[in-house]
């Protein structure tokens, strides 16, 4: 074959996949090329179960570029495009902070078992009626299994993150309803009933009112967020 200049060279030089060889009276066949993620039609030529493409379809197809000099030939491709984590890989604040529905609907419910075990409890003391254990007891089990469920749909961090603060409640109101229990039967009560805000006015109530207060709210917001009420 006759060197007929650099032109000739683009049209006919070939790819070859294994070591330089010479052929001819072969046909082309035209073929969907894939590289580097890039799509187009090239020029193939099948010899021997061999394929071979246009160097010139190649560069095009990938982007690249191709060059000549002297008797060297210079193929540039460029890298492969690299796929970014997606939001699975590395999720952003928003979705880090995120509450599953079935967390907030269990410890929406626990914060409602939490207010009727505590409200009663407060209400009887601040009026001198007297508390027995197995009626507190009644509305303890009732939250503790409440927390229980809470627990098991806390499927992510967010969930685990505010599970740990409703346990934080639920142990304040259990330590809170104890010590009232205890003063009642030591007739230790009624510093509670000689005001009206007595029980609510006390430090550690005060505490447990403004964490539940927290918890109602960042439970209806689908939010991880922290008070520092609840520790």
């Amino acid at each position: 074959m006759r060197n007929t200049g650099c032109g000739a060279a683009r049209t006919l030089t070939v790819l070859l996949v294994a070591s330089g060889m010479a052929f001819a009276q072969v046909e082309h066949q035209s073929r969907t090329l894939l590289v580097n993620g890039h799509s187009g039609q090239a020029a193939v030529i099948q010899e021997n179960g061999r394929a071979y493409v246009d160097l010139e379809a190649l560069a095009q197809i990938a982007n690249g570029s191709l060059s000549f000099n002297a008797n060297r030939i210079v193929l540039t491709l460029p890298p492969a495009t690299v796929s970014t984590p997606t939001s699975v890989d590395s999720p952003n604040p928003a979705e880090a902070s995120g509450l599953s529905r079935e967390f907030m609907k269990a410890g929406i419910e626990e914060i409602a078992l939490i207010r009727e075990w505590g409200s009663p409890v407060g209400n009887a003391v601040q009026n001198g009626y007297p508390l027995k254990e197995e009626w507190v007891a009644r509305y303890r089990e009732q939250a503790a299994s409440g927390l229980r469920l809470a627990s098991v749909a806390a499927s992510t961090n967010a969930d685990r993150n505010a599970l740990q603060l409703l346990t934080n409640e639920f142990e304040g109101v259990r330590d809170w309803s104890n010590k009232l229990v205890e003063a009642g039967k030591s007739m230790d009560t009624a510093k509670y009933s000689m005001s009206e805000n007595a029980v609510r006015n006390d430090p550690q109530s005060q505490k447990l009112i403004t964490c539940w207060r927290f918890l109602a709210s960042m439970l209806g917001s689908g939010s991880f967020q922290d008070d520092s009420s609840c520790h």
